[in-house]
């Protein structure tokens, strides 16, 4: 319960004030603990980071699958894949995991951000080998960057309401650059 305690108090302080605001001494003011206690579930500050990728980025692929696999047509797996992902976007969880991507860590997390990252990226080849694409792989890794691009502007608060970035990435993912 205690290790739950700090991954919601490190989701927190990672969404709040991104990665500067991830420290021992914060983790343990919000969980209670001393902040001894905190390094008795963690090493590390990058510790912190790689459990809350392991747990909370697969929990994260299973909701973009299953709107994925709701979709009966290829077109449709597409449409799922970049607007569940977007939806995802208030989440604690998302932004947790964007204030991680965004900071300075050890390879060891690096690796572990990049893997997952890589998995939600297969979700799409098949769906994309459908429609034709001849290199498929290419094409999920850039629709990814079309979706990255929709989170940041989504996250930065941009003029343009959600919904509004949400329509042009799925027009930009269903159309290309021809509207």
């Amino acid at each position: 319960m205690q290790r739950g305690a700090l991954l919601d108090a490190a989701r927190s302080l990672l969404s709040e004030g991104g990665t500067e605001a991830l420290t021992f001494p914060a983790l343990a003011e919000r969980t209670g603990l001393a902040r001894s206690s905190v390094y008795e579930y963690f090493r590390s500050r990058a510790a912190v980071v790689e459990e809350l990728c392991e747990v909370d980025f697969p929990v994260w692929a299973a909701e973009v699958e299953s709107a994925m696999e709701s979709a009966s047509s290829p077109e449709g797996k597409v449409e799922a894949y970049v607007r569940s992902q977007l939806a995802l976007v208030g989440d604690q969880r998302h932004r947790a995991v964007v204030a991680i991507s965004n900071s300075e860590l050890d390879a060891g997390a690096r690796e572990k951000i990049r893997a997952a990252h890589g998995g939600l990226v297969a979700m799409i080849v098949e769906a994309l080998s459908a429609l034709g694409h001849e290199q498929p792989r290419m094409a999920a890794m850039l629709l990814q960057g079309v979706v990255d691009a929709a989170v940041r502007r989504i996250e930065l608060g941009a003029a343009e309401d959600p919904s509004v970035v949400t329509e042009a990435a799925v027009g930009m993912a269903l159309r290309g650059v021809c509207g």
